[in-house]
C-alpha cells in the first residue's frame, strides 16, 4: 500500500549523470529545508543535548532517506515521521552498541600523575601560600576579602569596621609586603 503524502511517483532517469545528481542534491537539500531544524531538535533531545552526536545522526538519517529517494517526496509531510522513526533507530542501535561493548578501559595510574601544568601550578600555590604566612593578619585578612572575595573597598570596609581609606591603605601596603616576599622566594610575577 502506498502513501501518497510520502511516496512519490516517479522514475529516475539513470542514463544522464548529471541530471541524476542535480536531482540527488535537490533531494537532500529539499528534506534539510523542510525538516532539517526540526530533526536536528529532536534528535538533540533523544541524545540527552550531544548536539554534534545529533548532527551526525540526522546526516545519517538523509543518507537514508536519499537512497530511497525513489519513493520519498521531500516535500511530503509523511516523510517527517518516516525520518523520525529512523533517527529514534539509530539512537536506540547507538545505545544498545554501546552496552554490548566492554567499557573502554584507561589507565587511570597515568591519568593521577601530575604533569608539567599541575606542576606549575602546585609549586606557585605552595610559594604564594608561604608568602601569605610571612604576611600580618591584617594585611592577610584585607587580601582576602579585596583579592580573593573580590570584595570592594566599601563592602570591606562595612564587614571589617574600619574606614575605607584604611582599606585602600592596606591593601597597598599589603600588596607590596606580598611582592616583597615572593621576591625573597625568587618568585617574580
Amino acid at each position: 500500500m502506498r502513501h501518497s503524502t510520502a511516496i512519490r511517483d516517479t522514475q529516475r532517469d539513470r542514463t544522464d549523470g548529471t541530471r541524476e545528481t542535480a536531482r540527488d542534491e535537490a533531494f537532500v537539500r529539499a528534506v534539510y529545508d523542510k525538516h532539517g531544524v526540526f530533526l536536528l531538535r529532536v534528535t538533540t533531545g533523544l541524545l540527552w543535548g550531544d548536539s554534534h552526536q545529533a548532527q551526525d545522526l540526522v546526516q545519517e538519517a538523509v543518507l537514508r532517506a536519499w537512497q530511497n529517494a525513489d519513493i520519498l517526496d521531500p516535500e511530503a509531510e509523511g516523510i517527517r515521521p518516516w525520518l523520525v522513526t529512523v533517527i529514534r533507530n539509530l539512537v536506540i542501535d547507538g545505545y544498545r552498541a554501546r552496552k554490548a561493548r566492554p567499557p573502554e578501559t584507561v589507565d587511570t595510574a597515568l591519568n593521577d600523575l601530575p604533569g608539567p601544568q599541575s606542576m606549575d601550578s602546585a609549586l606557585t600555590k605552595k610559594v604564594v601560600r608561604e608568602a601569605l604566612a610571612d604576611l600580618t593578619l591584617q594585611h592577610r585578612e584585607i587580601l582576602v576579602h579585596v583579592e580573593f572575595l573580590d570584595q570592594s573597598v566599601a563592602r570591606t570596609a562595612k564587614t571589617l569596621g574600619i574606614p575605607p581609606g584604611t582599606v585602600k591603605s592596606r591593601t597597598h601596603l599589603a600588596l607590596r609586603a606580598l611582592r616583597a616576599a615572593l621576591a625573597e622566594r625568587g618568585y617574580t610575577p
